[in-house]
């Protein structure tokens, strides 16, 4: 494994690096391929380059700037009783997104940023990498002049537990006090508060034969269907030819 602190670690964003447009498609993404497929990402992730450069981060080592290491990627909102948003979005990450995506139509100046990522690359992960890319994410957002940063945080090891609910799994704590989940403990240890569970944060439908080739798993029978690296079981339905995965998550917010 690499060692992150023997790194020049160098971070800049999006808007400030454009060149680096090509070391960045062929960043080694660490999701599982199920994940890539939430039909509401294309709203954000075909534009990180462009209308949401200024919220995208890329970390590289300075001995070796033609390979990303790690990337943060956040996306602005509006929020507010007067626009009917008085609180976060029981939809979490695909909320945040089609707020982001409204605000931008309507041409209404968010309020908020969110968190939508921290992708550390597979062999440096472990290392403190992600609580130095979550520090300098709201540092991003400070600069920005936002005064909060909210997080639709996906604990990273729910997927261990896939039939324990996330309104038990997401309040579990350590004898000092801190999330026994290692995603969110890291987020309070950064001075994140857990505002609580959102119960569809992202929803991924497709067709059995799209769940075999995104998990190689033979999806033959109707019912939960248990696919590594999940946080829930998968719903699946042989007799009408689709499989739904609803992912909880849990918000976070940050007062910077």
């Amino acid at each position: 494994m690499c060692d992150r602190r023997a790194m020049d670690l160098v971070i800049a964003t999006r808007a400030e690096r454009p060149d680096l447009a090509e070391t960045q498609a062929a960043f080694e993404n660490p999701w599982p391929e199920f994940m890539k497929w939430d039909p509401l990402g294309d709203l954000y992730y075909t534009r990180t380059r462009t209308a949401y450069a200024q919220y995208c981060l890329v970390a590289w080592d300075a001995a070796d700037p033609t390979r990303i290491v790690a990337e943060s990627n956040s996306v602005p909102f509006a929020m507010g009783a007067d626009i009917g948003r008085p609180e976060l979005p029981e939809s979490g990450w695909d909320g945040v997104l089609m707020w982001a995506w409204l605000d931008e139509v309507a041409g209404r100046e968010p309020t908020h940023l969110s968190a939508l990522e921290v992708a550390i690359r597979a062999d440096l992960q472990g290392t403190g990498l992600a609580s130095v890319m979550l520090e300098a994410k709201r540092r991003n957002a400070a600069r920005l002049g936002f005064t909060e940063l909210v997080a639709p945080v996906r604990p990273n090891a729910k997927h261990l537990e896939p039939h324990t609910p996330m309104s038990e799994y997401a309040f579990r704590t350590r004898e000092d006090g801190l999330p026994a989940d290692p995603w969110l403990r890291l987020h309070v240890r950064a001075g994140g508060v857990i505002e609580g569970v959102c119960s569809r944060a992202m929803a991924i439908p497709g067709t059995l034969d799209e769940w075999r080739s995104w998990t190689g798993l033979p999806f033959d029978r109707s019912g939960d269907v248990v696919v590594p690296e999940a946080l829930n079981p998968v719903h699946v339905s042989v007799e009408q030819n689709h499989a739904v995965y609803v992912e909880p998550g849990v918000w976070v917010r940050h007062r910077l």
